[in-house]
């Protein structure tokens, strides 16, 4: 279903009725955005990203009958690379996370925060960002720490070894810039050398490979 460019669609993968319910009611509540798709289950997801136009972000349940939340992002990777994942689940042990993000989640929320902190989280996602709970963010770098490797020397300039620090603690670009005083345009500009340098194609890989490496 193709949707007015003003709109950014969202759409919801949730097992739960009510949970599915609330969260498409919740996204059509606000001026710019829209829940035009939701699913039970992943493998409705599936079949609907090959035929429909996909969408800006897709709210994902981890936990779901079937496929697994964290399946479906493989082939979410595939079928549409541009849209971003938040994961949204009950679950909050270090291998669901490690396996989210390395899938490629751009955020994991946990379960029982307010729907209100969702569509925030939606707006970090696209305003550049990466939103995540900050019990997970702290599970995600003891976790991390726990696979160092040697620390390979990517030649990252002082700058881009700044805006990676950024990155990996979910600033936006435009947040970037104005913390370190730059337009969004330069900003850009070192995020996409910090992909070439790193040989990866998106932030969420680049924050992956930076923690797991001890770049930062």
């Amino acid at each position: 279903m193709d949707q007015p460019e003003k709109f950014k669609d969202i759409w919801v993968v949730e097992d739960n009725h009510e949970l599915r319910h609330t969260l498409e009611e919740v996204i059509d509540s606000e001026p710019d955005l829209i829940c035009s798709m939701s699913f039970r289950r992943c493998e409705d997801l599936i079949t609907a990203l090959q035929k429909e136009s996909p969408p800006q972000i897709i709210l994902m349940d981890i936990g779901l009958p079937g496929m697994s939340g964290i399946e479906g992002l493989h082939h979410i990777r595939s079928l549409s690379p541009a849209t971003q994942v938040i994961m949204l689940t009950i679950y909050e042990d270090d291998d669901k996370v490690f396996e989210s993000l390395c899938a490629g989640a751009i955020g994991y929320l946990v379960k029982g925060q307010t729907t209100l902190k969702i569509v925030e989280s939606i707006r970090v996602v696209l305003d550049g960002g990466a939103p995540m709970n900050a019990r997970i963010a702290r599970k995600v770098l003891t976790m991390f720490s726990r696979f160092v490797s040697p620390q390979a020397d990517y030649a990252l300039t002082r700058r881009e070894q700044e805006i990676l620090e950024l990155l990996v603690q979910g600033y936006s670009q435009k947040q970037m810039a104005a913390q370190l005083n730059l337009s969004p345009l330069t900003v850009a500009t070192h995020m996409k050398n910090i992909y070439a340098k790193l040989h990866v194609h998106s932030r969420t890989e680049a924050v992956v490979k930076a923690l797991r490496e001890r770049l930062i």
